[in-house]
């Protein structure tokens, strides 16, 4: 990490949730197969919602209800996906944090950034009302200046809006901070926001290895960066 600004910590880091400093898969699998068997339909199975997150939950909806991975607006009719939705959010409530866990070596860094007093955020595409309570549920909520869902701006990542919006709160520079993230979203955003990216090799990508993404690094863990 300090690597990439002349041997000096960066100014801020700011963190992908789901795949990066958390693994959500089995909640998300949970609450995407009690919607489809709601709906009266195989469920999914965790090794096929791995692949389908980190667009955020309508996107995760339409790829359960589609079984496909870029689902054209025919692909699922309207009434179908709102009635879906409804039951995935209701499920997820049950299910958010309940089998969610760290990754090896996060809680590890956060407390080494917060003993350095950099300031720290996280930016995802998880609707807003999901992400306090997980951070709350595994510990971690403390170490946070900001918080962006996905819905808590008009756009998200890949959009580099929700960087920028932490970065102009912070008052730091993008060439100053830091992003950290599992998938190309995360590349893209860092990367029209003018930020640094490192990417984990372990996170949710959509079945494609990140380094294609051409992030800036590609750790296996986060011990890497202390």
């Amino acid at each position: 990490m300090r690597s990439l600004f002349n041997g000096e910590l960066p100014a801020c880091v700011m963190f992908d949730l789901d795949g990066t400093l958390v693994d959500s898969a089995l909640d998300l699998t949970a609450a995407v197969d009690n919607m489809l068997q709601a709906l009266g339909r195989e469920p999914a199975g965790e090794d096929r919602v791995r692949q389908w997150v980190g667009n955020g939950a309508q996107v995760l909806v339409k790829r359960a209800l589609s079984g496909e991975m870029y689902p054209t607006e025919e692909a699922v009719e309207p009434e179908l996906f709102q009635a879906a939705f409804d039951v995935f959010l209701a499920a997820y409530a049950q299910s958010n944090g309940r089998y969610s866990k760290l990754y090896p070596g996060v809680e590890e860094l956060l407390a080494c950034l917060r003993q350095a007093s950099v300031p720290m955020a996280v930016i995802t595409n998880k609707p807003i009302a999901f992400t306090t309570p997980l951070l709350k549920a595994l510990s971690i909520d403390h170490y946070f200046d900001q918080v962006l869902g996905g819905d808590s701006l008009p756009v998200k990542k890949p959009d580099p809006l929700p960087l920028l919006t932490v970065l102009e709160a912070a008052g730091c520079a993008p060439e100053q901070a830091l992003m950290l993230g599992d998938s190309r979203n995360d590349v893209v955003a860092a990367r029209a926001a003018g930020c640094p990216v490192i990417c984990v090799s372990y996170g949710y990508n959509h079945g494609e290895p990140v380094e294609a993404c051409s992030p800036d690094r590609v750790v296996d863990s986060f011990a890497e960066l202390m």
